[in-house]
């Protein structure tokens, strides 16, 4: 059973970082790109950043100069380096594996003085 398994939230001041992590189960993660998406309360799910097999990423761009995706096909762990976080970061951030409905439980980060 394939699972993706999200960590390292939690709550950070405005200016913080965080460094989340995803670690997947299975076959998923050497056959698949990864993505992180997030959904802050009252909004919509919207992707953060992606990373596709071979290294190449994508951003958000409201995200694409203070977050970095990167993955460690070793550990079959995909990470988000936050930095410069903001209140309106607050959010669950979910793991993906891009094309397939096969998610993450999320984990909650809260950006608040």
């Amino acid at each position: 059973q394939v699972q993706l398994v999200e960590s390292g939230g939690g709550l950070v001041q405005p200016g913080g970082s965080l460094t989340l992590s995803c670690a997947a189960s299975g076959s998923i993660f050497s056959s698949n790109a990864m993505g992180w998406y997030r959904q802050g309360p009252g909004k919509q799910r919207e992707l953060v950043a992606s990373i596709h097999r071979a290294g190449r990423t994508n951003y958000a761009d409201s995200m694409k100069e203070r977050f970095t995706i990167s993955r460690d096909n070793a550990k079959n762990t995909v990470y988000l380096q936050m930095n410069s976080l903001k209140p309106e970061d607050t959010a669950v951030y979910y793991c993906n594996a891009l094309g397939t409905q096969i998610w993450g439980k999320g984990t909650l980060v809260t950006v608040s003085s």
